[in-house]
């Protein structure tokens, strides 16, 4: 029982230390992530059209 309670006193003092973001540092993360993403979707999407173009062109 006893190593019980010192685990939790230890997980107390560590969950002390953790810096929880912001809101405005969520909205700005999710917002890059957003970008990023959507900006690769586009890149990945121009390519295949590309590629498909020059298959079909080939046959």
């Amino acid at each position: 029982m006893e190593s019980i309670t010192k685990f939790l006193r230890s997980a107390r003092v560590e969950l002390d230390k953790v810096i929880f973001p912001t809101k405005i540092q969520v909205r700005q993360a999710f917002v890059a992530v957003v970008l990023v993403v959507t900006v690769i979707s586009v890149f990945l999407a121009l390519v295949d059209v590309l590629m498909s173009t020059i298959v079909s062109s080939t046959l």
